[in-house]
């Protein structure tokens, strides 16, 4: 039992290896004309203009 129990662990563990890292959008700010390069949202007032990309100059569209 602590064998199949050992070996479930470490499968649910290492699904972890296989994650790819978070895509990158260009965020367009309403308040100020500005745009930037993030991964999550800046806060309020942002919205994603364009996107995904694979890089952090947001240059790399993310092909599927």
């Amino acid at each position: 039992m602590k064998k199949v129990a050992f070996i479930t662990a470490l499968a649910l563990c290492s699904a972890n290896l296989w994650a790819g890292p978070a895509p990158w959008y260009k965020w367009h700010s309403r308040d100020a004309d500005y745009d930037i390069c993030a991964q999550t949202s800046p806060g309020n007032g942002w919205v994603i203009i364009k996107g995904p990309f694979e890089d952090s100059a947001c240059k790399k569209l993310l092909r599927n």
